[in-house]
C-alpha cells in the first residue's frame, strides 16, 4: 500500500478535515495473533448478566484487562475471581447508564485508574413484558428507552471522546434480533424499536469515527439466561419451534462474534451487525 498518497473525502462534514491518508494499521501476520486482546483495557455494561460475564471471561482469555460496569453494588467476587484465573486486572464499578453525569464520572475514573479503554461493549439493557403499546403506561416506555437506547448514547458519547484522544478503540452494541423482525407470539414493539435504534446508531458512529475508532454490532436471538427463566417452558416452546436449531443460544455461543469484534481481526469491519440466532431470522 501506497503510504504516501492523501485523499478527499466525499462524506465528512464540511467543519471536518477532509483529507484521508492511506494509512492501515499495521497487523500481526499471524492470523491467530490478530484475534488476541493482549493488554488491551475492555469495558462491559451491565457486566454482572449472563451474556456480559460470558464476554468478560472470554476477553480476560484473550489477555484483556476487564472492566465490568454494572447497576447492582456488588459484584460478588467474580472480578476477584476472573483475575486470578486469567492473571489479568479486573475491576467493578457500579453504574447507572440512564444518568448522563454517572457515566461521564465512571468513564473518567476508568481512564484515571487504566490509563485508556480500548474496547467498549454497551450491553446493558432491559426486556419488556408489558404487552402491547396502547395497553401500557408512558412511564415504562421512558424506563426501557432510557436504558437500552439512552444509555447507550451517554456511554458512546463519552467514551468517543476517549477513543477520538487516544485514535483508536472498537465500540460494541449489543443489539438483537428484535431489531431485524417482530417477535412473537409475545408483544414487544417498545423493546424492538430500541434494538433497531442502537443497531442504527452503530452504523451511523461507524461513519462519525471513521478516523479514529470501529463501532459495530452484535445481535443475539433468544438466549439462555435468567431474563428468559421468567418465561414458561410452554411459551420458550414455542421459540424453539420456530428456530432452525431447535434450541436457544447459549450465552458462551455468544462470545466468539464479540472477541472478532473486538480485536485486530475485525480491522475493516465497520458498521456492521453480527446475528447470532441459531437461525430464528432465517425464516
Amino acid at each position: 500500500m501506497n503510504t504516501e498518497k492523501i485523499y478527499k473525502s466525499f462524506i465528512k462534514a464540511v467543519d471536518e478535515d477532509d483529507n484521508i491518508p492511506t494509512v492501515a494499521k499495521p497487523l500481526s501476520k499471524n492470523y491467530f495473533e490478530r484475534f488476541l486482546l493482549t493488554n488491551k483495557v475492555s469495558v462491559i455494561t451491565g457486566g454482572l448478566g449472563g451474556i456480559a460475564k460470558c464476554i468478560a471471561k472470554g476477553y480476560a482469555e484473550a489477555g484483556s484487562h476487564i472492566v465490568l460496569l454494572d447497576y447492582v453494588t456488588d459484584d460478588k467476587g467474580f472480578c476477584e475471581q476472573l483475575s486470578k484465573d486469567h492473571n489479568v486486572k479486573c475491576k467493578f464499578y457500579q453504574l447507572d447508564v440512564t444518568k448522563d453525569e454517572n457515566v461521564k464520572e465512571v468513564v473518567e475514573k476508568i481512564v484515571e485508574d487504566f490509563g485508556r479503554i480500548d474496547v467498549f461493549v454497551a450491553n446493558a439493557g432491559i426486556t419488556w413484558y408489558k404487552g402491547r403499546l396502547i395497553d401500557c403506561d408512558n412511564e415504562d416506555w421512558h424506563k426501557l428507552m432510557d436504558v437500552n437506547l439512552n444509555g447507550v448514547f451517554y456511554c458512546a458519547k463519552y467514551v468517543g471522546k476517549v477513543f477520538e484522544k487516544q485514535g483508536s478503540g472498537s465500540f460494541i452494541i449489543t443489539a438483537s434480533m428484535s431489531a431485524h423482525i417482530v417477535n412473537v407470539p409475545h408483544y414487544k414493539s417498545a423493546y424492538n424499536a430500541s434494538k433497531a435504534a442502537v443497531k442504527h446508531l452503530a452504523k451511523s458512529l461507524a461513519v462519525e469515527w471513521a478516523g479514529f475508532a470501529r463501532c459495530n454490532s452484535v445481535s443475539p436471538g433468544y438466549t439462555s439466561t435468567a431474563l428468559m427463566d421468567l418465561v414458561p417452558d410452554d411459551e420458550r416452546a414455542k421459540f424453539w419451534g420456530m428456530t432452525p436449531s431447535g434450541r436457544e443460544v447459549h450465552p458462551d455461543e455468544l462470545v466468539g462474534a464479540y472477541i472478532y469484534l473486538a480485536s485486530d481481526a475485525s480491522s475493516a469491519t465497520m458498521g456492521a451487525d453480527i446475528i447470532v440466532d441459531g437461525g430464528f431470522t432465517l425464516i
